[in-house]
């Protein structure tokens, strides 16, 4: 299992999301999921591309710092 940090540049804005998955492929399927119940509407993603990777072991994590 893998946590993978995703970067998702919507029309309107720039997201981060953070899932587990066993493989990219799945990662993809899972943000896809997530976007839509996140949001009222359904966002156009413009692209999506995946930031790090890692495996996913007890302690793991990532740091969101804010855009300036």
């Amino acid at each position: 299992m893998y946590m993978y940090k995703l970067e998702v540049e919507l029309k309107e804005q720039t997201a981060h999301v953070i899932v587990m998955a066993e493989n990219d492929e799945q990662a993809f399927d899972y943000l896809e999921e997530h976007l839509v119940r996140h949001f009222v509407y359904n966002p156009e993603v413009v692209e999506a591309s995946i930031i790090e990777k890692k495996r996913a072991v007890k302690g793991s994590g990532y740091v969101i710092a804010p855009e300036v």
